[in-house]
């Protein structure tokens, strides 16, 4: 599995919120709803993503934004404008003053704003916990990443403005995967963009060496690699393995395979039935015991509270070592 790959293999969205926003200005809707990941095409119009911290972006029409949570940001006409409306965890939806809207923005099937042949339509998908997008990823993206349309002209658009308005059995399910293609056909247009601030590890993968340790360590997790064993792979020195993996990669190669392999278990908890035991043997622990004390010391919870937990966050507490 190459690198990109491995990244993208998810995200695998469950009853994600998908809705189809249509404004006339002045509009502005502040969006408090701590999603790890909010994706919005501009159909119609133009609109401003404003951030609580970093750089506001203006899309238009064919433009691609995602958004990393949980940070809140601002979408409306004009960064000025007040929010009219606060999107909420669960997508609840309020007034600023806390009051509930109670529908009074619903134009029918997941459609909302002010009115349905609106000079401003937005396509949004949310994925509403951290565990249908894998941490790996989110910690590969910056809080707001854009495309402009010319960059980012991808035939699902078209599908999905026409699916999210139907009502059928199973739509659900159709619009969670139209919604998975349209994120990672992004994700990988952005990746190969210049400007994107991809993780130290992902560009590492370039460099002969440690681009040749990375690919060992992810494609056989469960080896019993040692930093002897993967110089003598890459052909150079333990010291020199070291020195330069850790200065490319911004930690050990040790501790990179550690983090590995937990994250992959974390995965297969949450997605698969299979023991502990098997678990820990195809990420390369020699036992349940042992893969427990690792996911508990770095996650600060037991793999089987990881598991119970299933969808909602995970995230390391300590670095993995």
């Amino acid at each position: 599995m190459d690198a990109l790959a491995g990244l993208l293999e998810g995200p695998r969205a469950r009853g994600a919120h998908m809705i189809r926003a249509c404004f006339d200005p002045p509009w502005s809707v502040r969006v408090e709803d701590r999603a790890p990941l909010t994706v919005m095409v501009m159909i119609r119009g133009e609109a401003w993503v404003v951030p609580d911290a970093g750089e506001r972006v203006l899309l238009g029409p064919g433009d691609l934004a995602i958004a990393r949570g949980p940070a809140p940001y601002t979408c409306g006409d004009d960064p000025e404008t007040p929010p009219q409306a606060v999107i909420l965890p669960g997508a609840e939806c309020s007034y600023p003053d806390g009051r509930p809207l109670n529908g009074s923005m619903d134009l029918g099937v997941r459609s909302w704003g002010d009115r349905l042949d609106g000079s401003v339509v937005m396509l949004i998908g949310t994925y509403r916990w951290q565990g249908e997008v894998s941490g790996r990823l989110l910690d590969a993206l910056p809080p707001l990443l854009t495309l402009p349309a010319e960059t980012c002209d991808c035939p699902l658009t078209p599908y999905l403005m026409e699916e999210i308005v139907r009502d059928e059995p199973g739509q659900e399910v159709v619009l969670d995967r139209l919604l998975d293609l349209l994120v990672i056909a992004a994700l990988r247009t952005w990746f190969s963009r210049p400007e994107a601030a991809a993780p130290a590890w992902y560009r590492a993968l370039a460099d002969p060496v440690v681009g040749r340790v990375l690919r060992l360590v992810q494609d056989d997790p469960a080896h019993p690699w040692t930093v002897s064993s993967l110089a003598a792979k890459a052909g150079v020195s333990r010291a020199a393995l070291a020195r330069r993996f850790t200065e490319l990669v911004g930690e050990p190669p040790m501790t990179y395979l550690t983090g590995w392999r937990l994250a992959l278990a974390a995965d297969a908890l949450r997605d698969t039935d299979a023991t502990l035991e098997t678990i820990a043997r195809q990420v390369g622990y020699g036992s349940a015991f042992a893969l427990s004390s690792a996911f508990k010391r770095v996650y600060g919870v037991s793999p089987q509270a990881h598991r119970e937990r299933g969808t909602q966050p995970c995230t390391p507490s300590a670095p993995p070592g």
